[in-house]
């Protein structure tokens, strides 16, 4: 795993478990609800991870894009089904969310890298 994607990976996690252990009864059930929302039902996990992916680059969360750019990666998203799913985001967006396209691509490689 490339170094990038295993300092987010570890990030997130340690925060998560040090949010989660902060036993806010309200914070556990937003964590809990996202987890179910991205689910499989009536949408594949897939279109989920998609779905996601757009939400997140029109919010302009760095931290959201890379996330869901690896669970859409683990879910089997190609290359070109991410970068159509970026065009979406950045005609929605704006070219406010270019640079936000930009740092996507980068991970989106890292996570390519990580298979060869």
């Amino acid at each position: 795993m490339s170094e990038k994607i295993e300092e987010f990976n570890e990030y997130r996690t340690r925060m998560n478990e040090v949010i989660l252990n902060d036993n806010n009864k309200i914070v556990k059930r937003i964590f809990n609800l996202d987890t179910n929302a991205f689910a499989p039902g009536a949408l594949d996990v897939k279109t989920k991870e998609l779905l996601g992916l757009v939400a997140s680059t029109v919010l302009r969360c760095d931290d959201c894009v890379k996330y869901h750019l690896e669970t859409a990666h683990k879910a089997g998203v190609t290359t070109e089904e991410m970068m159509e799913t970026m065009s979406i985001a950045t005609l929605v967006g704006g070219t406010i969310v270019i640079p936000h396209l930009r740092k996507a691509r980068e991970f989106w490689q890292e996570l390519e890298t990580q298979n060869d």
